[in-house]
């Protein structure tokens, strides 16, 4: 397709990048003039600026025709060189569109939120110039028209959220939560650029080097029949790509991140971890899903992991009492579940969820800061209790969205999710799809003991907390309610047929992702009955899991012991201590590596590269030792024997000029003297 000059589309990530700027070399002087509002007002501004922008782009896209969907802004050149021509360029087609109404609208809350979480922080400024920095970040992400301008935006959102992680960094835990997201996302990140780089040599071999998105899609046909090692280069390709996505969405076994990641401020909780960072690596398979069709292994390979970390992540969710872990847990299970779509070609179900979850998420964990904020900074669930009678904006808000989370009709989650698994049912394993059903009652069971945990029953509080509890303000309460209704209606855009829907965000999406080969709505290869059925027994598996939940942490009729003790209380330690995962990595990796390697990297330089470097400085003094041998005795002594000679010389020179007339007619004397003898001398050898 032919992309329609739109200039404006530019400004869209480059708003937030200039409120970052400012923010950033002028935060500290405008928060002493004009107080945190002052700060509040130009961070959201930037981004809410930004929202109305996409706003318009997307209405831009709905006047066009399908096939013409595509608006462009090339600012300028950037790397021309043979074959390799890309262009700092932001692009926006019905994808892109889908990425930057999540981002800036669900993200401009969420600023809006943190302008009443971080009252009275003293690096206000600085929270916010690092929030409208990872926007632009993520802007970049989904708006660059190449992929290399994408991994900018990917490398971006990867650093910002180490500033944002480790933003309370006097507190050595958050600090080495960054760290650990910023290291274990660089693992993930040298996986991509090996995909990167594979792409571009495989294309250019092939006389189509490019990395500009609508040019690839053209000439994917080359990358067939190629091999590398035995295995052909698409796949090779795919699964450099796909070790990036784990690391970014966290999945098996790039995961470990995320949930220490919750050390930061909830609000960047919120936005990292439910609309931006996160979702980019779904985000990087759908735009990629012309290239990852070519590759079947590899999405059987995406499938399996995705289902696997879905499963995973929700039993370890099962017994945190971290309020914020069980959410952090549940996003890395909700984003297995988007990769299980993924793997089985059901690319717009999976952007489906990752939309729908964007809301009720980013409520939930936006409604656990209210929490936390109302608590005096207490995450710990068993410390909580009856909260719905002293916050009963935030409890009803909450508990909206934890029952979309649950897959509840008709809110948001059981449209996404029932697509997802019966997508999955179509066109995947039988027990990727049972594995969906598990996760699906685990889902709403953990949510459903975080509700009744925290929201219910006698507040186990200290007084001193009891006597404090309030609701949150406004600026922290109006979000909640626009996340809820997203939570709420959200949804209707993807009624399955069998219900009477059409379709919308299905039809939406296809110009986009019609090049991956995708599977369109199921009811194609569904009959009504097994559509029904399908979601009789989705709902139904969840209504167990809050019914299991409301026994054990309401009622009290199931005592938790009952499970926690099975086995020997294995199975339950084991979630509890998240099977270990973190230990084991800091056993074979940080204790191994990081301690064996050091040591022997010690060695090589203690012996190689000292003995190397001492060896060179040893050659060097001894050359510089003869070299002042040579300019002492030869180079200065014939120096000196030149100028004692000279001076010698002109002292017995200098005699001769006293000054004595007698001494002058001495020597003319002595010279006509001896001219005539050798007159003579020469006269008579001639005679």
């Amino acid at each position: 397709m032919e992309p329609t000059p739109a200039a404006f589309v530019a400004l869209i990530p480059l708003l937030p990048l200039a409120g970052a700027l400012v923010l950033g070399l002028a935060g500290p002087t405008i928060q002493a003039r004009f107080g945190e509002r002052g700060i509040g007002a130009i961070a959201c501004a930037s981004v809410a600026a930004a929202f109305l922008l996409s706003v318009v782009a997307f209405a831009r896209l709905v006047g066009m025709e399908p096939a013409q969907r595509l608006l462009l802004a090339n600012l300028f050149p950037w790397i021309h060189m043979g074959a390799l021509q890309v262009d700092v360029a932001f692009a926006v087609d019905p994808l892109a569109a889908v990425m930057i109404l999540v981002v800036t609208g669900i993200g401009g809350l969420i600023h809006l939120y943190a302008t009443g979480y971080m009252h009275g922080d003293q690096a206000f400024w600085r929270f916010f110039a690092y929030l409208n920095l990872f926007t632009f970040a993520m802007l970049t992400l989904v708006l660059g028209d190449n992929l290399l301008l994408l991994f900018v935006g990917w490398e971006g959102v990867g650093l910002c959220s180490w500033g944002l992680i480790g933003f309370w960094h006097t507190e050595t835990a958050n600090a080495q939560a960054g760290n650990k997201a910023f290291i274990v996302n660089r693992v993930g990140d040298f996986g991509f650029v090996l995909g990167i780089f594979l792409l571009f040599w495989s294309l250019e071999a092939a006389g189509h080097g490019t990395l500009t998105f609508r040019d690839m899609v053209h000439h994917m046909d080359a990358l067939e029949g190629q091999a590398l090692w035995g295995w052909p280069v698409a796949t090779l390709i795919t699964l450099f790509l796909f070790v990036g996505a784990t690391g970014k969405s966290a999945q098996i076994p790039l995961y470990v991140w995320l949930p220490d990641a919750m050390a930061g401020p909830t609000p960047v909780s919120a936005l990292i971890h439910a609309a931006t960072m996160v979702t980019a690596g779904v985000y990087m398979v759908a735009r990629m899903s012309f290239l990852f069709a070519l590759a079947p292994a590899t999405l059987a390979v995406v499938a399996t992991i995705g289902a696997l970390t879905a499963l995973l992540a929700a039993t370890i969710a099962l017994t945190q009492t971290d309020i914020k872990k069980v959410l952090a847990y549940s996003t890395v299970s909700q984003l297995g579940y988007m990769f299980l779509a993924l793997g089985v070609g059901a690319y717009g179900a999976a952007i489906f969820h990752l939309m729908t979850h964007a809301f009720f998420k980013a409520c939930l964990f936006l409604g656990s800061g209210s929490v936390i904020h109302a608590m005096h900074h207490e995450q710990d669930m068993r410390k909580m209790g009856g909260l719905k009678d002293y916050m009963p904006a935030t409890s009803k808000t909450f508990m909206v969205s934890a029952l979309a989370l649950a897959g509840i009709p008709p809110l948001a989650g059981f449209f996404s999710k029932d697509e997802i698994l019966a997508k999955t049912f179509q066109h995947g394993p039988l027990a990727l799809w049972g594995v969906g059903i598990v996760v699906a009652g685990l889902t709403a069971f953990y949510m459903s003991r975080q509700v009744f945990m925290v929201f219910f029953g006698e507040c186990r509080a200290d007084e001193h907390t009891k006597a404090h509890l309030h609701e949150s303000p406004a600026s922290m309460t109006i979000p909640l309610w626009i996340l809820m209704g997203g939570a709420v209606v959200s949804g209707f855009l993807w009624i399955p047929p069998a219900l009477g829907g059409v379709l919308p965000f299905e039809h939406w999406l296809e110009p986009v992702l019609a090049h991956g080969g995708g599977h369109g709505g199921h009811a194609e290869h569904l009959s009504v009955a097994t559509e029904l059925g399908l979601m009789a027994l989705s709902v139904g598996v969840a209504l167990s899991g809050i019914g299991l939940g409301y026994l054990m942490y309401y009622k009290g009729t199931i005592r938790p012991e009952i499970f926690s003790e099975a086995a020997g209380g294995w199975p339950y330690r084991a979630s509890l201590n998240k099977y270990w995962v973190d230990e084991l990595y800091d056993v074979v990796f940080v204790g191994a590596f990081a301690r064996w390697g050091a040591r022997a990297l010690a060695w090589f330089d203690g012996h190689v590269i000292d003995a190397v470097v001492n060896g060179a400085a040893t050659l060097t003094r001894m050359a510089s030792t003869l070299n002042g041998l040579i300019d002492h005795y030869l180079v200065d002594g014939l120096v000196n024997f030149v100028a004692d000679a000279t001076r010698a010389v002109g002292a017995g020179a200098r005699r001769l000029q006293t000054g004595a007339i007698t001494a002058y007619l001495y020597v003319v004397a002595l010279g006509v003297a001896g001219g005539v003898v050798l007159f003579w001398s020469w006269a008579s050898a001639a005679g």
